[in-house]
């Protein structure tokens, strides 16, 4: 994709990841994706882990739709289809808008590096209260393929022809 003369704009983003297993010792993909937004010039505004519950995973999100400060939320973990995953139950009615074609170009991507293993994942994405929320599998490879793939360039005004900066509540 091109880039026009648009400046960039920095955005404040939270990072949570969703895990029974993982603290702050080991929670590679919470770090990559912290370490990833810092590098494409954004602000880490907040980060969490909690454990892969509907209820607790809608309350942290819940409280950066409401702030007034997130613009943008980063989760991994809680995308697979174990039963015990619920991460796009959680997600899903408090979208108000979803924007399914992350699910289908993640799920694009991943066939490259995971075959039909894809079909199991159920990253997604949406919009709420201005605020864009992308969930992905728990995986580094994974966020890293979401993040270098999709959303870095998303997160970027001056991506042509269109990008989801303009979508999000200003400061």
């Amino acid at each position: 994709m091109g880039k026009a003369t648009m400046e960039f704009q920095a955005l404040r983003i939270a990072v949570l990841t969703v895990s029974d297993r993982r603290d702050a010792s080991d929670d590679t993909s919470g770090d990559y994706l912290r370490e990833a937004v810092t590098e494409a010039g954004h602000q880490v505004l907040d980060h969490a882990i909690v454990a892969d519950n509907l209820y607790r995973i809608r309350a942290v999100v819940s409280s950066w739709i409401a702030s007034e400060d997130i613009q943008v939320i980063l989760i991994n973990g809680g995308t697979g289809f174990n039963s015990k995953n619920s991460t796009p139950e959680a997600l899903l009615p408090l979208f108000d808008r979803e924007i399914e074609g992350f699910g289908e170009v993640f799920r694009m991507l991943s066939w490259e590096e995971i075959g039909s293993s894809t079909l199991q994942s159920r990253a997604v994405a949406g919009l709420a209260n201005q605020t864009l929320i992308f969930a992905m599998p728990g995986s580094t490879s994974a966020c890293r393929t979401a993040w270098e793939r999709i959303i870095c360039e998303q997160l970027d005004a001056r991506t042509r022809p269109c990008q989801f900066v303009s979508h999000l509540k200003k400061s």
